[in-house]
């Protein structure tokens, strides 16, 4: 089969496109600190690219001998093995999972990648434009709308002058808890002198289990849920 010189300028132009696409991608990544950056999502949709070019244009010569030529089985192939990269970015850390977006994104990168190689400039454009107005725009939003246990609201008595409120926010955060520290009050029970924090827990895993691993910390002698009217009257 001869080489179709004619076709190159476009091939080139289409895998430039997707090494500019997936490589904005991978910089939103890099951005937000993410295992997967700007090389891998630029990889990632550089190979989707000319994985395609080489199922749609690669196998034209075999038409001459009579044998079926399906252009989707690599796309096929391409789609179920970016799913292996993305779920090397996933990892969970006590009931809490991470890495998900990152591994999303890797398989919009090969979207795009495959869009460009098959000539899909307008639909590949699109998506890159829809990555961004998903995880600046959407998932900002997503924060506003209520969930089980956005107000929870935890009374937590601990000894003072031993840094347990250091040890409790950092276990939080180990959660994927976001806190609000509420206020504090110093008290003592018996001879023993304590803290008394009102502390707003949302999102990450349900409350009990929040207040199970809270109530193990050395230091922390109760945890217990309170309501907002409990609160006012501190």
């Amino acid at each position: 089969m001869l080489f179709d010189w004619s076709k190159v300028p476009m091939e080139i132009a289409l895998v430039s496109l997707a090494f500019v696409l997936c490589t904005l991608v991978g910089i939103e990544r890099h951005f937000q600190h993410k295992s997967a950056g700007v090389r891998t999502h630029a990889l990632v949709g550089l190979g989707s690219c000319v994985f395609t070019l080489i199922s749609v244009e690669g196998f034209v010569g075999l038409a001459e001998y009579q044998v079926t030529r399906d252009p989707s089985r690599i796309s096929a192939q391409i789609v179920s093995g970016i799913g292996f990269l993305g779920a090397g970015v996933i990892f969970v850390n006590r009931d809490v999972v991470r890495g998900l977006t990152t591994a999303a994104t890797i398989w919009l990168s090969a979207a795009i990648g495959m869009a460009c190689g098959a000539g899909m400039l307008p639909l590949a454009v699109l998506a890159t434009l829809l990555h961004f107005v998903t995880v600046w725009g959407v998932a900002p939003l997503t924060r506003l709308i209520p969930r089980a246990g956005d107000r929870s609201t935890v009374r937590l008595i601990y000894e003072d002058g031993k840094g347990v409120l250091r040890d409790v926010l950092a276990e939080a955060t180990a959660l994927g808890v976001e806190t609000t520290l509420l206020n504090t009050k110093s008290t003592h029970r018996g001879n023993v002198p304590v803290v008394r924090a009102e502390i707003r827990f949302r999102g990450g895993p349900g409350l009990p289990h929040v207040m199970a691993q809270l109530q193990e910390l050395d230091g922390v002698i109760e945890v217990e849920q309170t309501t907002r009217a409990e609160i006012d009257d501190l």
